[in-house]
């Protein structure tokens, strides 16, 4: 049988950047061109259902999607085998008084219609398509979901599996921004370039068979299957319980006292970088060590070379840094010439100011 450091050696950059935030437990924004949005939606479905065997529900999120919408869409019936949801569908009943016997009674909707409990789960893998296009209220109740791992529907509370993973896909050019607490609630953040390709999208088109002329124009308007009606596969490349094992082994990760200044010190460098005005918060710094312990493993390691620190500085902090500006650099505070500074900071990415921190910091040997 195949090893699971094999395993993990053949995954893509996508797929790999989903295993580390099942195995870190946190989430992850994924950013590419707006044209392969859709491309990249269904390749993460492919990659949750094949290559970790984990239910998934794709959202499509717009100014108009309510907050009802948001929640019937990541709701799905999964059997319910074991204990691996952390709180199963519980029963909120709705009262209704009976001036009879001057008693509550309960029915699940007022009209009193049925009784049943709502017995859907929410989806291990969630992939809500540009979440930051979506107003205040889903935006609110998704960091309620990624707090608390449950959901609330008008008649039952959801719970969320120990595979949990909300994935917020958007487009790298949308000026739309995700409000600050849910930005900062993502651990880490990935970038999928037209280059790095959709081979798992691209395996399920050749599987299928030809089709005709009329078959043909007829799949042409025929939209995808819904989310909920995505099947899982039998043999998954990276199966669960193997996802447990990664997570039981990032507890015994060693990080020695030079690593773990490292660590430390690129945090504080991250603050008083003259490129830097703010991102760097506190569940940045917790982000930040999860991250590191969760990469050893990974790399078939029980150490944490600074290699992994750096690695893992560029992962979680991409999404957070707020870039200065010439009127909020830090020398101005101190008589700098405005077009000097301007002249300094023209052009400097987020990646430039990250390379910038890991360069001014020595890394132990």
């Amino acid at each position: 049988m195949e090893s699971t450091a094999a395993k993990i050696q053949a995954l893509g950059d996508l797929e790999l950047a989903v295993l580390l935030c099942l195995v870190a437990q946190q989430h992850c924004i994924i950013s590419t061109h707006n044209f392969l949005l859709d491309s990249l939606a269904h390749e993460l479905k492919l990659i949750a259902t094949n290559i970790f065997g984990l239910s998934c529900a794709l959202v499509d999120c717009s100014p108009t999607t309510t907050l009802d919408d948001f929640k019937e869409s990541i709701l799905v019936d999964v059997p319910d085998t074991s204990d691996d949801h952390v709180a199963s569908s519980t029963h909120l009943p709705l009262p209704s008084f009976n001036h009879t016997t001057s008693r509550h009674t309960f029915f699940r909707n007022q009209s009193g219609t049925s009784n049943e409990l709502d017995e859907r789960k929410v989806a291990d893998i969630i992939i809500a398509k540009d979440l930051n296009m979506a107003n205040s209220i889903v935006q609110t109740q998704a960091l309620e979901l990624m707090r608390t791992k449950r959901l609330f529907s008008h008649t039952a509370m959801h719970g969320t599996s120990r595979h949990f993973l909300f994935l917020a896909l958007q487009a790298s050019q949308s000026k739309s921004k995700l409000a600050f607490h849910l930005n900062d609630m993502f651990a880490i953040s990935h970038h999928h370039t037209e280059d790095d390709g959709f081979p798992n999208l691209e395996e399920q088109e050749t599987k299928e068979p030809p089709q005709s002329d009329d078959a043909t124009s007829i799949s042409s308007i025929v939209k995808h299957p819904s989310p909920n009606q995505e099947t899982l596969s039998d043999t998954p490349t990276i199966t669960p319980e193997e996802i447990q094992n990664l997570r039981s082994a990032v507890t015994t990760v060693r990080v020695s006292a030079e690593v773990a200044a490292y660590l430390h010190n690129i945090v504080v460098f991250m603050r008083l970088n003259r490129f830097v005005a703010g991102g760097i918060s506190a569940y940045a710094t917790r982000h930040f060590r999860a991250i590191v312990y969760a990469l050893a493993p990974l790399h078939d390691l029980k150490y944490v070379p600074p290699s992994l620190v750096a690695l893992a500085a560029r992962k979680v902090y991409a999404h957070r840094l707020i870039l200065a500006t010439p009127n909020t650099e830090r020398s101005m505070q101190w008589g700098s010439d405005f077009r000097a500074v301007e002249q300094v900071l023209k052009g400097v990415t987020v990646e430039d100011a990250i390379e910038s921190v890991l360069s001014s910091v020595e890394a132990p040997l």
